[in-house]
């Protein structure tokens, strides 16, 4: 099965051209591309989620610094450093809880400290170019999760088929091409082996339903949409053989943020004697937070939960509580799968030797 997933993100024209990303605040209704040429609009694509998913968000991100200073008139390298790194603490409150948005953001500061002796331009240059290079890296990081998670998405013996349950979406459209998540899943399809997912709808902002659905159904893969509240009636019918979800962020003891509701995913699938898996790239991983206590936590606005999608659903002047993210306890995972390879408890200790070991 031939499957080449949508470019989520990339750079078109020369220096003086454009991000371009899908706007995905459109899909399933409208496939619309969004050319985006100063750090405003791009903080704005990140905040409202135009462009989203840990590592997509990273890329974007690293685009957004090279347009913050692509014009700028800095007579040297001390005030050109200066407006990268205010640059970078803008772009820096789109959004708290992805790790791989300051993971980004934090490489490019580096390569600019690190060529203080080049002239300013090609400072620039140099930053446009390794923004471009974290693309070709996202899409070789993908593709090695797939290919290492694959052979967990094992059809069981009555069924010639897989099962598999997502929550949100952790597909080509969270990162550049090919995904997280679903990466195991476009790997196993291109091996020939029959996949079906049951995509969680994902309330508040239904990723789930207008996303996940959406790219699989172009990949040509099976998928049934079912709300968030059904996954417990899925999964005790006996329909799921294992649930992969992305990550927003990974703590060193094993920790997973995600988005809101994959706590409760992973507790039933452990009710239920179903393999979880969290797929997440390494730039992921944050071995400087112990727990997942210490994750911060973004809250959005009220209007998602009680207008979304413009039509309200709740009395006006109720409270609302919207957590973007929950944090999965590592003791209801069954295995993290990166580009490395599939880490398995204890986390703590194979998440260090990971980030220990020569790549």
């Amino acid at each position: 099965m031939d499957i080449a997933p949508a470019r989520t993100i990339e750079w078109v024209g020369n220096s003086n051209g454009a991000a371009r990303i899908i706007d995905q605040t459109l899909l399933p209704n409208e496939y619309k591309h969004l050319d985006i040429a100063d750090v405003e609009t791009m903080w704005e694509a990140i905040k409202v989620l135009r462009v989203r998913g840990a590592p997509a968000i990273g890329i974007a991100a690293a685009f957004g610094l090279y347009l913050a200073v692509r014009n700028s008139a800095a007579p040297d390298f001390a005030a050109f450093e200066a407006e990268v790194s205010e640059a970078a603490r803008y772009l820096g409150t789109a959004r708290p809880t992805a790790v791989n948005l300051f993971w980004a953001l934090k490489r490019i500061q580096k390569l600019v400290a690190a060529h203080s002796a080049l002239p300013v331009a090609g400072i620039k240059a140099l930053m446009l170019s390794e923004a471009t290079v974290m693309i070709d890296e996202d899409n070789a990081v993908c593709r090695a999760i797939g290919s290492f998670g694959a052979p967990l998405l094992a059809q069981p013996p009555e069924r010639t088929i897989c099962n598999v349950l997502t929550h949100c979406n952790a597909g080509g459209l969270a990162t550049a091409q090919w995904g997280t998540a679903l990466a195991p899943v476009y790997v196993a399809a291109e091996q020939g082996r029959a996949m079906h997912v049951f995509a969680d709808e994902t309330r508040p902002l239904l990723q789930g339903a207008r996303l996940t659905a959406w790219e699989l159904q172009q990949a040509g893969i099976p998928v049934t949409v079912i709300t968030d509240n059904m996954a417990a009636t899925v999964m005790a019918q006996g329909k799921v053989d294992a649930v992969i979800v992305g990550a927003d962020r990974v703590a060193a003891n094993g920790d997973v943020a995600n988005k809101i509701g994959t706590f409760g995913v992973a507790v039933l699938a452990r009710e239920f004697h179903i393999p979880f898996y969290v797929a997440a790239p390494l730039s992921s991983i944050d071995m400087s937070l112990a727990s997942g206590e210490l994750i911060p936590i973004e809250e959005r606005k009220a209007e998602e939960v009680t207008q979304g999608f413009g039509k309200r659903t709740a009395p006006e002047g109720v409270q609302v509580y919207n957590p973007a993210f929950d944090v999965t306890p590592h003791r209801y995972i069954t295995a993290l799968i990166t580009e490395q390879g599939v880490v398995h408890p204890p986390f703590d200790a194979a998440l260090k030797q990971l980030f220990e070991t020569p790549v």
